[in-house]
């Protein structure tokens, strides 16, 4: 029999009952989504990124649930920020994200699949300028001429 909160299992033997629980998987959904999210958060302010926006993108994109955006001072301090977090959300269980740009150090983008991550260097942020162009407006389609 399978329970919401925890799990657990009733193996019959030829000599009787025997019980076992499982500890509960972790939440999935909102609440993970919502988990990661604070991860993400005090992981950046731990590692001392600066600027960083958050943008919930829940409804308005499949990408994910969250977007954040935030900046190093270097390149080293983008990697080293990007470092910290993957390995922040690994040891959290939350897996291996998907990285690109962790290399170069200009602009690095880690998907936990709800919640995007953008680490820039600040001329690189300023020129892509992404919090703009995701907090705009949502359209109606009548306005569009």
């Amino acid at each position: 029999m399978l329970r919401e909160k925890g799990i657990h299992l009733t193996t019959v033997h030829t000599k009787g009952e025997v019980k076992a629980s499982i500890p509960a998987r972790k939440e999935r959904g909102q609440d993970a989504a919502a988990r990661a999210f604070k991860l993400v958060l005090a992981s950046l302010e731990d590692s001392k990124a600066e600027d960083t926006v958050s943008i919930d993108i829940a409804g308005k994109s499949a990408l994910g649930d969250y977007m954040v955006v935030t900046s190093g001072r270097s390149s080293r301090h983008v990697t080293a920020i990007c470092e910290h977090l993957i390995s922040d959300l690994k040891d959290e269980g939350f897996g291996t994200a998907r990285v690109e740009g962790l290399e170069a150090g200009d602009w690095v983008l880690i998907d936990t699949g709800d919640i995007i991550v953008h680490v820039f260097r600040p001329e690189i942020r300023e020129f892509y300028n992404l919090e703009r162009m995701w907090s705009a407006p949502e359209l109606d389609g009548e306005t569009v001429h």
